[in-house]
Order: structure tokens, then sequence, then C-alpha cells
């Protein structure tokens, strides 16, 4: 019994580092722009690539896992996520930047199956499970809430790398301790593992959002949005069609034909893309508009971190008694009812209310986290856990990659169709002024006092309004598939 609740403390330590990572650079998008160069666009590679990669990377981890057993996927995860941090943290361009990112997030798809699969697999007690479910879903939810406040926090007296830096002795920590502590497991080892299979999942999960990214950029040739889209669906269908034809699939995807599994896929998705997304637009909101430090920034939104952390352990009993579905579907219209009334506010004079809705916002969202994890993770049989856990890992990530992207598209859209800039300002930094608010910030830096504050003026009232669309827009999805996931899930909950 003791061994099975230390293994939970390792389980917890590796995987803080991994959840903050996913949102801890959302405050430093104004200190990255002027410290590396990075322009808008590479700015939201440098956020985005840790996830869309994750996502890409997560399914075969989750092979590999079943194949050499998790704990071995854990201390190989844990080593490369230590070294890429290193890195991340002396990057000298925008682009080193997004290459370590890239390498963390490799380490982390190995670490975030291979936490799953150990809970399933030591975790027999399905009541013990859920509250070893219910830990790692609060720190899950904590961790990514939490990031813009740790990265706020660093930012105000630190070196960015920092940011980076503070992995590197918990990872010593967790590879210790679980070398000694984690009892080893035998794998499987019939489990298929193909790498030109992960290649071709990988790249058609990156074109695939790389079209989504840049489809509304008017600046891209369509060609290449339709290329991207047309060669990612391809790589994807042929990916499947592999896969299903095998008699043994390197990942099974007949686990999505299941329909908790595929609710709980859905779930986590939503549910991420509400959080990740909603932190990056109000990080720079707070900075660019009401002028707040990115430390400042982070303690405003601690409402939405506290509330998540703390949702955990609830949402588990509220499953228990209530329902798959009633808290999946609950969760979903709460947090697009929060969304909804946080679009009408102004931040700089209903400071409560927001700290009201925002704490709604964090139960809501990471309860349907904590919903879908225990879905998946009970539904799928234990010899395929980490299959499982990748499964639930690429709901998160792609989810949270999707937040990012999509609240930064509608942002940027926005933005740019609602500035009103002066006319004295030339076409070239009109251009390069409307393209988005760092950028605006960066133009208004190089102009006379009166010029510039007119600029800085047209910026925050263009942002503002972006603010209203970005978060109407989402608390309308959030209904609407609330209403979907209520309908889907009517008859798992009369199964139960």
């Amino acid at each position: 019994m003791f061994r099975q609740w230390l293994a939970l403390v390792i389980i917890v330590l590796v995987y803080i580092p991994v959840a903050i990572d996913a949102t801890v650079l959302h405050v430093a998008a104004p200190t990255l722009s002027m410290t590396l160069g990075a322009s808008g666009n590479a700015l939201l590679w440098i956020m985005d690539i840790y996830s869309l990669v994750m996502a890409g990377m997560v399914l075969p981890m989750g092979a590999l896992g079943d194949r050499i057993g998790f704990k071995r996927l854990l201390l190989t995860g844990s080593m490369l996520f230590g070294l890429s941090s290193l890195a991340a943290a002396f990057a000298p361009t925008a682009g080193w930047l997004i290459a370590a990112r890239a390498s963390l997030a490799i380490g982390a798809a190995m670490i975030i199956p291979a936490t799953l699969a150990g809970i399933r697999t030591l975790f027999t007690e399905a009541r013990q499970r859920h509250i070893a479910l219910g830990v790692w879903a609060a720190v899950g939810s904590g961790g990514a809430a939490c990031g813009p406040l740790i990265g706020g926090m660093l930012l105000e007296h630190y070196y960015w790398g920092s940011i980076f830096l503070i992995n590197v002795p918990i990872v010593i920590v967790v590879v210790t301790l679980a070398a000694k502590a984690i009892p080893p497991q035998q794998g499987r080892a019939d489990q298929p593992l193909t790498l030109r299979h992960a290649l071709m999942l990988i790249a058609a999960i990156l074109l695939l959002v790389y079209g989504a990214k840049t489809a509304l950029k008017e600046s891209l040739s369509s060609w290449m949005v339709v290329g991207a889209f047309l060669t990612g669906a391809l790589l994807l269908l042929a990916f499947i069609r592999i896969q299903l034809q095998a008699s043994r699939p390197m990942i099974d995807l007949r686990l999505f034909s299941h329909r908790v599994i595929l609710s709980g896929v859905i779930m986590a998705m939503t549910a991420m893309i509400a959080l990740v997304g909603f932190e990056l637009l109000m990080a720079q909101e707070l900075q660019f508009v009401h002028g707040f430090s990115p430390f400042e920034a982070g303690v405003f939104m601690l409402p939405v971190m506290v509330a998540s952390g703390c949702s955990g352990p609830v949402a588990g009993l509220l499953v228990s008694r209530l329902g798959l579905r009633a808290v999946a579907a609950g969760g979903m219209a709460l947090s697009g009812i929060s969304f909804l009334g946080l679009s009408t506010l102004d931040f700089s004079i209903q400071q409560w209310q927001a700290w009201g809705l925002m704490a709604l916002l964090g139960f809501s969202a990471a309860s349907a986290l904590l919903a879908s994890t225990a879905a998946i993770m009970a539904a799928a049989p234990k010899e395929k856990a980490a299959a499982a856990g990748a499964i639930e890992t690429l709901s998160y990530e792609l989810g949270a990659g999707l937040g990012i992207a999509i609240f930064g598209l509608l942002l940027t859209r926005s933005f740019s169709s609602a500035i009103v800039l002066p006319k004295e300002l030339s076409a070239p930094l009109d251009q390069l002024a409307a393209s988005s608010p760092g950028e605006a910030m960066k133009v208004a830096e190089s102009l006379p006092p009166r010029l510039a504050g007119q600029v800085v003026e047209a910026a925050r009232e263009a942002f503002l309004s972006s603010h209203s669309v970005a978060l109407s827009s989402a608390g309308v999805m959030l209904l609407i598939l609330a209403a979907v996931i209520g309908v889907s899930l009517a008859q798992v909950d009369r199964q139960r």
C-alpha cells in the first residue's frame, strides 16, 4: 500500500512541470517578443509547438509504453524533458526556442501516458484508482492553470529562461526516486512499434493543424492551406487504414469506437480549448490593455487556478453520485455561461465579477477533464493502459494546441478588422501594427510621443473588441457541445 502511494507522489511530481509548461509562456509573450525579436506568428508557434508535437507523438509513445513498461517510459521521458529544458532556457533565438519546445514535447509525450498507465496498473481497486485519478487530474488542470502565475513571478524577478530551468531539479529528483521506488514491468514484447507509421501520424496532425492555423491568414496563398489540409488528411486516412487492417496494430484505434472513450476524448479536448485559450487571451489583455506586469496578470487569474486545482476530488465524487452525463454536460454548460459573462465585462472596473466567473470557469472546465479521464481509464482494458493514457493525453494536448490556435486566430482576425490607426502612419507600419497587439506596441515605440499614444490607444480599443468576440464565440460553442454530450451520454448513464 505504501509503495502504491509513493509511486503516486512520484507520478504527481513529474507531471507538475509537464502540465505547467503547457501554459507557462502565456504571460511571456511580450517579453519574448522584445527579447528574442519574435514575431506574432513565431510567438504562436513557440507556445503551440509544445502541444501540437505532443499530440502527434503521444499515441506512438503509448504503444512504446505498453511494449517496454511504463517505468522505462517514465524514466526516458523525464531525462529527455530535463535536457530539453536546459536547451530552452538558453535559447538565443525564437527558432531555437521553438525547436527546444518541440523536444520538450517529445519527453512530455512519454511522461503523461506513463503516469496514467502507472495509476491504472498500480491501483487495481476502483475506489483507490478514482482517488488517484482525481489527484492526477487536479495536478494537471491546476498546473496548467498556475502556469501563467509561475511564469509571471519568474519573469518579474529573474531571467526569462528560469521558466525552464526550474524543471531540471524536479527531473533529477524524479529519476532518482522512480528508479528505486517503482517496481519494473514486463511489458508486451509482441506490441508492434513502427517508426514510419509514427512519423506518418505526427506529420498528419501537424499538417492539419498548420492548415487550420494559417487558413485565416491573408498573407498566405490559398493553395498552401489547401495543400496542407489535403496532405494531412491523406496521411491520417492512410495511417487509420493501416492500423485497422493490421492483425496487431501499433495503436488500437478500435478503442475510439467505445462510446465512453469517445465521449471522454470530446470532453477533454473541449475543456482544454476553453482553459488554455482563455488564459492566452487574458494574459495578453491584462498586459497590453490594462498595463499589468506578468506577475500581476498571473495573480489576477488566480481564481481560475485555485478552482481548477480544487475541482478534481469534488468532480470525482460528483461522477459517482450524479453520473458521467450530468458532470460532463453540466461542466461544459457552466463553462459556456462563464465565457458569455466574461465577454461583457471590463476587467479594470469589474474585477469581482470577473473573479467569480473565472472561478466558475476553472471549476467547471476542470470537472469535465476529470470526468473524461475517469471514463477513458475505466473503460480501457488493463493491458492497454498506456494506449488509453495516450488517447487521453492526445485529447488534452490537441485541445491545448487548438485552444491557442483558435483563440489566437479569433483574436488576430478580430483585432486586425477592428483597429483604426492614425492616417499619418505610413503603409508598412500601418500593416504591421494591425497584425497583432504585440506588433502594434513595438511600432508605437518607434514613433513620436503623440502618434505613439494614438497607436497604443487604437490597439487597446481593438483588443477589447476582440476580447468580446473571442469569448462570446467560445461560450456559444461550449453550450452547443454541452447539449451534444448530454444527448450522446444518455444511453451510457442508463447502463450504469
